[in-house]
């Protein structure tokens, strides 16, 4: 996972690297093309001024000879040459290497020349000149070097303005995202979004408002009837229950009438308990409860263990016990207590017969784990209403209480399955 900022500055850096990289050469090469423009231009014009001050001059052929052999020894990469009408030929520019004259240094230069046909006293010369270029390299490289250095530094500078700029415009979206995160659908409370001059970010959160406005309009709805229904259904279920409990104990009823009155009854017992689960956890996600009690827990366990001993003799499970002595938490007393019954219940329930059930608890931790053969699915482990064995006897919701009380007094709950034993662990 990338931050956005990371993934829109790092494609402009790479192609700002691109584009030095390709301009760096062509750079060279342009500078360079200009440069030898610029020096024919400059042969051509020292080529024509000395053809007219050549003509200007007073001077008789024969002193005009002195003077333009005095030029040609004189003046360094020229040549004033007469030369006949039938080897008159077109003016030419060309690239030349050759050593530096008039140096001991023998590096080979690079030097343009012009070969151009003027006329002194209507006579035909070839007037040749040679600059040498190889001079330009170094203008060219320093011309180069300081544009690379402000090139980086507008791109060092648009970087650090980008990273600036970029914290300060997603200032608000960071502290959207930051407020969606703690925002809790159990406490109901209002999300008061900061105000932006940016339009995006602005309809963002009015969307936000709208979505979180109804859905806690929505959980509202449903969290009131969950807990009208559990409270209108515990009287006819109530009443349900007694009347069959009294057809129960009539003698006059036949064999097959009481084994259907006795599955009815069963039916009627398990509705009654999802329906109390079901009315526990509205109770739990209206935050009906304190939580601020002293709790003695390793007593409660104690009287948990003493409750629970008649199941484990009727399974003949071999039952291990590592309690420390005066384990202080703050929670709730009765949420605490249906924590532990659950928890060992549960262990009992998915327990075979011969089989093994361990309780610890520690200052830090409650842990219990039972045998078992192979992994629960995690994913179905604390949702209400999942069914993780062939077991019918159970509401589907101890779990899922078990987690909820969890999360009421922060603590976590972890699951795993290690040397075929299933492994609950309460962080206290």
């Amino acid at each position: 996972m990338k931050p956005l900022l990371s993934k829109t500055t790092r494609p402009f850096l790479v192609f700002v690297m691109i584009v030095l990289v390709i301009s760096i050469p062509v750079y060279y090469f342009v500078v360079d093309s200009i440069w030898q423009d610029e020096l024919d231009e400059h042969n051509e014009i020292v080529a024509e001024k000395t053809g007219y001050e050549l003509n200007k001059m007073n001077a008789s052929m024969d002193e005009l000879q002195r003077s333009v052999a005095l030029w040609n020894h004189i003046q360094p990469g020229t040549n004033i040459e007469r030369i006949s009408s039938n080897q008159l030929k077109k003016d030419s520019i060309f690239t030349t290497e050759k050593y530096k004259p008039f140096s001991a240094d023998k590096t080979i230069e690079r030097y343009r020349c012009l070969q151009k046909l003027i006329y002194i006293k209507n006579q035909p010369y070839l007037f040749t000149i040679e600059t040498n270029i190889e001079e330009t390299e170094g203008t060219v490289m320093i011309i180069g070097l300081i544009t690379l250095f402000f090139f980086i530094l507008i791109v060092t500078g648009l970087f650090i303005l980008n990273r600036r700029l970029s914290k300060t415009i997603w200032m608000p979206f960071r502290d959207t995202l930051d407020k969606l995160k703690n925002f809790n659908l159990n406490t109901q409370t209002n999300i008061e979004f900061q105000e932006t001059d940016t339009f995006e970010f602005e309809e963002l959160n009015g969307s936000l408002r709208k979505l979180i406005d109804h859905n806690v309009s929505v959980y509202k709805t449903q969290k009131e009837f969950t807990e009208n229904a559990s409270h209108e259904l515990q009287t006819p279920l109530a009443i349900l229950k007694n009347k069959l409990d009294l057809l129960l104990q009539d003698e006059n009823l036949t064999e097959k009438q009481y084994n259907i009155a006795e599955e009815m009854n069963k039916a009627l017992t398990r509705s009654s308990r999802i329906n109390k689960n079901l009315l526990l956890l509205a109770k739990i996600d209206n935050s009906q409860f304190d939580n601020s009690e002293s709790i003695q827990i390793d007593e409660i366990l104690h009287q948990s263990m003493d409750v629970f001993s008649e199941h484990f003799e009727q399974k003949n499970i071999a039952v291990t016990e590592n309690i420390s002595f005066d384990v202080n938490v703050n929670g709730n007393v009765g949420l605490t207590e249906v924590l532990i019954n659950n928890l060992i219940l549960n262990a009992i329930r998915h327990t075979s017969r011969e089989g093994s059930i361990s309780v610890k608890l520690t200052n830090s931790f409650f842990q219990v784990s039972n045998s078992g053969k192979e992994k629960l699915n995690t994913d179905l482990l604390f949702k209400r209403f999942s069914k993780l064995s062939t077991d019918n006897s159970g509401s589907g919701l101890g779990l899922a209480i078990i987690n909820e009380i969890c999360n009421f007094h922060r603590w976590t709950i972890d699951y795993k399955f290690e040397n075929n034993l299933h492994i609950f662990t309460v962080k206290l």
